[in-house]
């Protein structure tokens, strides 16, 4: 954990504020990549993880944007209204879930509102490499365009490209001219709503599935629903087994028993609780895993997964 103080909050957008963050005894930051993410410790029993939207050359501070939710339940209202300058929190060093590819001749990049931030600090470090790309960035309006004048600067305007006001019937015929045609080699790179990124996710079906990358925000609202069957988890370390009843998840059942995992989000988005599995199979509901991982069945994330198996072996 690290501790660091905001040096400046800004309006950037409609309900996004901005937050520069350095280090306290001005030590420095631990390094990061395009696409990483931090854990914001809003309050002792809130954590959030927030993308880096950082250019290259700001390597002694982070900076990340929120966006005011209206079905917050606590984070984003804490983070605009409590959270001030000056103030010291606790955050986490930068994991990133959803990095560049290096090789990758031409980066597509696109971003639905606040889903902007890890995009940003993508085409603000490909823009510095002189790579290719071109990013596409829907809005529901101009006022709702958090960095707007800074895409629109900065030797990017002719990379980037603006939707704003699109009605979403509309949103489909925009991204099948934009994801039509693949380049040789072109990975694409998604983050935004969930209804945009699903759509998104089944136009861009043809594409190879190691070319495609997204970041979620939350978790998948089908997989929260179904609660699952009761199933036994049994912990190979500690020797325990223990009876996971529908509704509740392996980590609570295993908090009751006094046994602690490593949580942050909860939702199977972060991957702060990534376990190996041993025997049994998972029934993976995360956002975390690729479809190749949850397919070989070898770690699961235990805060929001559960068994298809009666049984389920975990390396704890």
């Amino acid at each position: 954990m690290l501790q660091v103080r905001v040096l400046k909050k800004t309006r950037e957008a409609v309900d996004i504020q901005s937050l520069e963050l350095g280090s306290v005894d001005g030590s420095g930051l631990p390094p990061f990549t395009p696409g990483a993410h931090i854990d914001v410790h809003v309050t002792p029993n809130i954590i959030r993880q927030y993308s880096l939207l950082n250019g290259p050359a700001e390597t002694a501070v982070y900076r990340i944007a929120v966006k005011l939710e209206p079905q917050s339940r606590g984070g984003s209202r804490r983070v605009h209204d409590d959270i001030q300058v000056g103030q010291v929190i606790t955050i986490s060093a930068p994991r990133n879930n959803f990095p560049l590819h290096a090789d990758a001749p031409f980066s597509l990049l696109l971003a639905g509102g606040i889903g902007i931030t890890p995009i940003l600090g993508m085409a603000r470090h490909l823009q510095a490499q002189g790579r290719p790309f071109a990013l596409h960035y829907f809005t529901r309006a101009p006022e709702h365009t958090a960095f707007r004048a800074l895409l629109a600067e900065s030797g990017m305007a002719t990379s980037v490209h603006f939707h704003e006001g699109v009605e979403f019937a509309q949103v489909e015929g925009r991204l099948h001219e934009i994801l039509g045609a693949r380049g040789e080699g072109a990975h694409l790179y998604m983050c935004g709503p969930r209804p945009l990124m699903d759509l998104v996710a089944a136009l861009s079906a043809s594409w190879p599935s190691d070319a495609v990358h997204r970041e979620d925000f939350s978790a998948d609202p089908t997989a929260l629903m179904q609660e699952g069957d009761t199933f036994k988890v049994k912990l190979a370390r500690s020797g325990g087994t223990y009876e996971v009843p529908a509704g509740e998840s392996i980590v609570d059942v295993l908090a009751r028993h006094g046994i602690e995992v490593n949580v942050s989000c909860q939702q199977g988005i972060c991957g702060t609780c990534l376990t190996a599995v041993l025997e049994g199979t998972p029934d993976h509901r995360d956002m975390y895993l690729t479809d190749d991982e949850k397919e070989e069945g070898k770690q699961m994330t235990p805060c929001i997964s559960r068994s298809k198996t009666p049984l389920l072996v975990l390396d704890l």
